[in-house]
């Protein structure tokens, strides 16, 4: 079995099942050797709690990066999520340069957008240079807010195919080239997610459960850059991030208390036996 050294880059809530605390036991459970380079530390998420602590991380990022550097350690991928400000993107497209094995892929899930807006951290300026680190990646990850923003589209509740299709061919001309475009929905009853891989365009197509979750996208990401690094196409890899989300959150419904975020621990067999099945 291949058995890849991922660096994922993001921010650790310690409660709330969302960034680190959901790429780490997701990717390992996908057999990859996790690493980990935290941009800052919360006590919980911001998505409902109050009072909760903060601690950025960016003046120690280059020194962790510059000590492995020097012991030789580098990465067969890079997933990047949650970035709290313009001077990390810089760090992380550093790190992208200097810290990765020949053939190393880039992931990249902007994660600072939904809904139709920014979070309230950001501004256009971030925005602006997030487009470099974004564009530049082997494959992108953004929600449909996050696309508009990158490709200076308007963002829209409602749409056809054709607004889509406009969002694809800017994010191609601009570079991008592997897309997971997530959250795209046609029809009330179902929602998708539209892959883009070696020019060809796909959409799967699933459940969607009206409950709002926080964390649902570092699920997603998580569980698709596991499943990319053991060998299965953008495509699969999608269904399979696709239908483990939905698990996940169809087995935190019921549970008023478990409002901040899903219980994917709980999913992981359905996605280590997934895994196991492709390989055969």
């Amino acid at each position: 079995m291949n058995y890849p050294k991922v660096l994922t880059i993001q921010d650790i809530s310690c409660v709330g099942q969302c960034s680190l605390t959901a790429a780490l036991p997701i990717l390992s459970a996908a057999g990859a050797e996790t690493c980990i380079l935290p941009s800052a530390v919360l006590s919980t998420h911001t998505g409902g709690f109050t009072g909760f602590t903060f601690r950025d991380l960016t003046e120690d990022m280059p020194a962790i990066a510059a000590h492995w550097k020097k012991e030789g350690i580098a990465f067969d991928a890079v997933y990047t999520g949650y970035l709290g400000s313009i001077r990390q993107i810089g760090i992380v497209q550093e790190i992208f340069a200097e810290l990765r094995r020949p053939d190393a892929k880039t992931f990249v899930d902007p994660a600072m957008a939904d809904n139709g807006v920014l979070y309230s951290i950001f501004d256009m300026p971030y925005v602006n240079a997030m487009k470099p680190l974004f564009f530049g990646a082997d494959v992108v990850l953004p929600n449909l807010t996050e696309a508009c923003l990158l490709t200076d589209m308007p963002y829209r509740e409602t749409y056809d195919e054709a607004y889509i299709t406009e969002i694809l061919d800017r994010m191609e001309a601009a570079g991008a080239k592997t897309i997971i475009l997530t959250g795209i929905t046609y029809k009330p009853e179902t929602t998708g997610v539209i892959v883009v891989e070696d020019g060809k365009r796909r959409y799967y197509e699933h459940k969607r459960i009206e409950r709002g979750c926080h964390g649902t996208g570092d699920v997603y990401a998580s569980a698709f850059v596991g499943a990319y690094l053991r060998g299965m196409n953008a495509f699969e890899s999608a269904k399979l991030a696709a239908d483990f989300t939905v698990r996940s959150i169809e087995n935190t419904l019921g549970d008023e208390s478990h409002w901040y975020g899903v219980k994917f621990e709980t999913a992981l067999p359905m996605l280590i036996e997934a895994l196991a099945k492709q390989e055969l």
